[in-house]
């Protein structure tokens, strides 16, 4: 039976330029980076300069995500472009993103799920180009998370940092099996009680501040990995599929630990899973598509490869999708 597919064409990041490590925070908070690594696995960050915003970025990861697909920005139809860290409240910033690539037809719309925006972008990129009311789409994630933080909270501004990755989805058809190439399953899941556990504490409709990041460490790691493992075995259950058949682990880039805990959960060997938070920190809708960037760029991942992406942010929300390369 002939199925719609959204097959993976390219992908693309970019990191600013200026890096901070652990030690650039030892004059100004009681921390170290010893202590940084041992809870958290992070080394580095990026920090956006003056001028460089969440649109600036995700227009050079989408421009190299389109040179690797060896398309034109005129061939883009859709745009989805995952942040909570936009340049205005309103247009989108992937209207704005729209019009930095020239692109004058189709439709553009950022989605905000946090951490998991990326996944839910690529589910939300896949149910329309499957109903064919597109036919190539951008899905992007890019945060500026730098501009939200406190950096006087030790327990959150050493976690984060700012970049952005793209890739690009294309309508194939596939034969309705495990070997098509594409987005093969996808799961999302969301609790609002959790909230308070990882938030902004400003809005313009409730302070008229943008407000800055506030979180419960222990209490999100408490509910990450089983919310995390929960999805990925309901996605293996559908396709019938067990953690031996996949080829990589390309989980949110927030914790160490965390990537850790899920993998040895979930019974992923270690040399499956995809690892660049030591190098990026935590950047929220960005951290998938930059690891998996990373990942296609170095070779790991190849042509007809299985591969596992997952999230989990505020709100809480969750999700993974499986796809084959």
């Amino acid at each position: 039976m002939s199925v719609t597919r959204s097959v993976v064409r390219g992908t693309g990041s970019y990191l600013p330029a200026r890096k901070m490590n652990n030690r650039d925070f030892e004059g100004i908070l009681e921390t170290s980076d010893e202590w940084i690594q041992q809870r958290t696995g992070i080394r580095n960050r990026h920090i956006a300069a003056e001028g460089e915003t969440t649109v600036s970025m995700a227009e050079a990861a989408a421009r190299r995500a389109l040179d690797a697909a060896g398309l034109q920005p005129g061939d883009i139809d859709l745009i989805v472009l995952a942040t909570a860290t936009p340049d205005n409240t309103f247009p989108a910033s992937a209207v704005q993103l729209q019009q930095r690539l020239g692109i004058t037809h189709g439709f553009a719309f950022d989605l905000q799920a946090v951490c998991s925006g990326f996944v839910y972008a690529v589910t939300t990129a896949d149910l329309y180009l499957k109903s064919g009311m597109a036919r190539r789409a951008l899905v992007i994630g890019s945060e500026t998370f730098s501009r939200i933080l406190d950096w006087e909270d030790r327990s959150t501004c050493v976690l984060f940092g700012d970049g952005a990755g793209a890739l690009v989805l294309e309508v194939a058809e596939g034969e309705g099996t495990l070997a098509d190439r594409g987005v093969l399953v996808s799961h999302l899941r969301s609790d609002g009680t959790h909230h308070e556990k990882l938030y902004v504490d400003g809005g313009p409709s409730s302070t008229g501040t943008v407000g800055k990041l506030r979180m419960e460490g222990r209490e999100v790691f408490k509910h990450a990995v089983g919310m995390i493992t929960d999805v990925i075995e309901d996605s293996f259950s559908e396709l019938g599929i067990g953690p031996n058949d996949i080829d990589w682990f390309v989980p949110h880039q927030a914790n160490r630990r965390i990537i850790d805990a899920s993998a040895k959960k979930l019974g992923i060997a270690p040399e499956k899973v995809v690892t660049t938070v030591q190098d990026h920190g935590n950047t929220s809708a960005a951290s998938i598509p930059l690891a998996l960037d990373t990942a296609v760029r170095d070779g790991r991942v190849k042509r007809g490869d299985v591969v596992v992406l997952e999230a989990m942010g505020g709100g809480f929300t969750w999700g993974a999708v499986v796809v084959r390369w």
